[in-house]
Parts: C-alpha cells; structure tokens; sequence
C-alpha cells in the first residue's frame, strides 16, 4: 500500500478564517495547504455584509433580545425566525443560547469579545499592510439608524461597551445625519456614527486577495471534501470523499458551519449551529449610499460595493439542509426601499449563505479533545471577516506552540 503524501499544515476550509490563517501560518514559518470542496471564499465568505466589524463587542443572547424574540419569532419574513421543521432540532442550542443571555454569561461573553476584538483590529491591520491589500479597505464609518430617541436610549448598554473599549462614536440627528447619508426616509429620526468602522470593497474579493498572498508565501490549495481525521501520536490521516488520502503534521478545522461533521467523530460535541443569512445584490448605484447602514431593530444591513448596493442580514435557524426561502430577502429588500427612498430594488441578484454560530457568540479555537494535532477555529457568527486576521494569529500560536496573544479559555472548543 503506498504510503499517503505528508505535508506540514493542512487546513480545512478556504474561507476567510481559513485563507487568513494560512497567511499567518506561512508568515510564522510554517506550510499550509488550504483543502475545500468547492474552492477559496465560495461558501459564507462570499457573499457577506462586509464589514470588519470591531465595536460589535456585545453578544447576540442578551436580555434585550431574548425580550424580543417571542414577537420575531411570530413573523416568518422578521429579523429571526426558525423553521417550524427545524424546531425539534435546535431546541438544545436555544436553551444554550438562553442560559448564554443570563448576566453572568453575557458579562464573561462581553470580557472575552472584546478581548478578541482588541486583538482583531491589530492584526488585521497588519495582514492588510503586509498583503497590500490597503486598496479594499473603505473606511467611511458605518452609521446605526433608529426610527426614534426611545429606540437609540435603549442601546445605552451598547453605547456604554463601545465606550469602555475606546471606540470613538458619537450620534447624530437632523442636519448631521442628513449629510452624512442623504435621501433617508423621514421615519429615520437619529443615529450613531461610528467614524473608524470599515468595510471592504467586496468580501469575495477579499478573501481570494488574502489566498493569493498566502499562496505567493508558499501556501497551496487542494479542491477536496474531507470525510474524516484520524489522529495518532506522529500527526493526522486525512480521508478523502474519493478514497485517497494524506498525511500532516497538523491539521486545522475552520470549515465554518460544516465543521461539526468532522469534529463530533473526535468526541468533541460542539453545539455549532447555522444562522442562515440572506441578501441581494443591486447593481449600480441607484441610491447615493455614503456608507455602510444598519438598520438594527428590523435586522439587516446596506453596504456599498464595488459591484452595487448590497442588502441583506437577519438570521434563519434552518440547518445546512433546508432549502432557502428567498422571501426573506424580499422582505429586507422591500423594508430598504421603504428607508430609502428611491432605491431601485429591481435586477438584484439574491443570495444564501451559512453563519456558523455557537450559542454565547464565541468562535471555538483550540485543540480538538482526540489531539493536540488538531485545531479548531470556527464558529464566528456573523465576525468571521472581522476576527479572521485574529483567528489566523492564535491558530497559529498554537500550531507553533508559542503562548496565545490572549486567554483562550472562553474560546475553549470544550466549554460546553
């Protein structure tokens, strides 16, 4: 039998968290090898909002929230919704994710968010110095749009962890908000300016630009499905959906919503869970759009591309297998026209994708419970771009044995 070909690092999954830390892989001297099954930033990272979101430091299970759930969950086109044939499925998670919005939970979720996030705007500053990809970046701030005063006091809390971690924002009203973003409907009635958020040109363009500076460090790319990780003392057997397989010194699992299919067989039960997020695609500029909008109570975002006008968001608990209901889209693209008057919604292109997401909004990085051969590094929610410089940096930490840049524990692929 011939022995199967052994390579250094072999990552699973090409998307942003995967390509990020193969840059940073090859940067601190080691090889990686990317391997997915349909190619580099073809799943999630293709079609997302954008944004490297650093001020999102507040966890999605909070009191706030878990108060509105009973009425988004009562409308099947809101910015929350599950399948009712997915109910009996996710009820575990959701008890999780309920016992994540207690206080205690949420205050060690806001520590270790913000921890991390300090560590994101670090590093992704210097992966996108270091790859030259300062062209993509836009950095026109973002704006938070609330429909009332009652509405913008209520995200006090939010205003108050902003503050604690340096983030300069300040809100806006009237004149102000009228010049930093003309044309909205006179139901937006303030907003928060966050004047250092940035978004990208385009997340697929991105995340192919940080492949290609992996792979002119001396990365490789393998299209493949990975069907199984079989570890022992010496490194990992990876088992190909085609019978064939190789061997590696280290393995990483960013995989996004798909990982748990590889981790459970290692005796890891993670509750990884898929938030399924919609959006379309406007092409050309029909509305004069400033800068990335969020409309926060009704669940989705507008961002400028290069391509168009992107919108998009909210969250569908449905799994990996159900089939998309593009009337979500619809629905979030009619409510934009209704903000943003005189936005042509016609010609769009729509689009689903896969937020991997565990229940206290805390990606899953460390070794697998099998090996310390192998990592872990998925379950960002909807911070995958934004965290994926930061992610790349503590896998390769760890793959490399030097201390992490921060405490691990609450990211700890066991703490449930």
């Amino acid at each position: 039998m011939t022995e199967p070909t052994r390579i250094d690092v072999a990552i699973i999954g090409a998307g942003i968290i995967g390509v990020s830390t193969a840059f940073k892989l090859q940067e601190g001297g080691r090889t990686a090898l990317l391997i997915d099954r349909k190619g580099i930033a073809e799943e999630t990272s293709r079609g997302n909002a954008g944004a490297f979101a650093f001020s999102d430091v507040i966890p999605m299970a909070t009191s706030g929230v878990l108060g509105k759930l009973p009425r988004w969950l009562s409308d099947p086109l809101g910015p929350l919704t599950i399948r009712p044939e997915y109910l009996p499925q996710i009820t575990p998670w959701l008890l999780r994710f309920w016992r994540a919005g207690w206080p205690d939970r949420v205050a060690a979720s806001l520590r270790a968010q913000s921890a991390m996030m300090r560590l994101a705007r670090t590093e992704a500053d210097a992966l996108i110095a270091s790859a030259g990809l300062e062209r993509m970046i836009r950095r026109d701030g973002v704006l938070e749009l609330y429909e009332s005063e009652d509405e913008l006091r209520r995200t006090a809390r939010d205003d108050a962890a902003k503050a604690a971690e340096g983030i300069e924002f300040r809100h806006v009203r009237g004149a102000e908000l009228s010049e930093l973003q003309p044309g909205l409907s006179p139901r937006i009635t303030c907003a928060t300016f966050i004047p250092k958020w940035q978004t990208v040109s385009d997340p697929y363009d991105y995340a192919v630009a940080v492949a290609k500076a992996a792979m002119a460090r001396g990365a490789g790319f393998r299209q493949a499905e990975v069907s199984a990780l079989q570890p022992d003392e010496a490194g990992v057997t990876l088992r190909f959906g085609d019978g064939s397989s190789l061997r590696a010194k280290q393995v990483v699992v960013a995989g996004g919503a798909w990982s748990k299919r590889l981790t459970a067989p290692l005796g890891d039960a993670i509750p990884l869970e898929t938030e399924r997020g919609y959006n379309t695609t406007l092409s050309g500029y029909s509305f004069d759009l400033k800068r990335q909008l969020v409309f926060g109570g009704h669940g989705f975002v507008v961002t400028p591309l290069e391509s168009g006008i992107r919108v998009g968001g909210a969250v569908e608990l449905g799994g990996l297998a159900l089939p998309p209901n593009f009337k979500r889209a619809d629905a979030m693209l009619t409510k934009a026209a209704m903000f943003m008057p005189g936005l042509v919604t016609s010609g769009g292109k729509q689009w689903m994708g896969f937020r991997p997401s565990l229940p206290d909004s805390l990606p899953a990085i460390g070794y697998s419970r099998r090996s310390r051969h192998i990592v872990y590094a998925f379950g960002h929610g909807h911070l995958g771009l934004t965290q994926s410089a930061a992610t790349g940096r503590l896998v390769t930490e760890l793959v490399t044995g030097t201390m992490p840049s921060l405490d691990l524990t609450p990211f700890s692929p066991q703490r449930f």
